[in-house]
């Protein structure tokens, strides 16, 4: 049986009023399928500490945002700049959501993210 799942524009309508509700700023990159595009989340920490973030279903069948491109991985992890994985990503799915959250630390980040949805 196929689990019934939130569409992507109320998930990201979510993420940008908790980020705001935490005082960080929000902002869609580019947009997606409003019922069905998967999301693709862009950190940034106060402008810095960047990493790309996307929602995979677990063996569990939970789905969870993993982190699949970050400045911190060693050259041959991460495979050209952040703007590299983004084109090569939206070249493989035209209805990629792309939102750049900028929020104050790490751990506001990963509350906005694990919020239950």
């Amino acid at each position: 049986m196929i689990e019934p799942r939130l569409a992507a524009s109320v998930r990201i309508e979510a993420l940008k009023r908790l980020t705001a509700a935490a005082g960080g700023f929000a902002t869609i990159i580019a947009m997606g399928d409003p019922v069905s595009g998967a999301i693709l989340i862009a950190r940034s920490v106060r402008g810095q500490d960047e990493a790309l973030f996307e929602m995979f279903s677990g063996l569990d069948g939970k789905a969870r945002w993993n982190e699949v491109w970050t400045e911190d991985s060693a050259p041959p992890a991460r495979h050209g700049s952040m703007a590299d994985y983004i084109d090569r990503r939206r070249a493989r799915d035209a209805d990629l959501w792309i939102i750049e959250l900028d929020v104050a630390s790490r751990a506001q980040f990963n509350a906005i993210i694990n919020e239950p949805s």
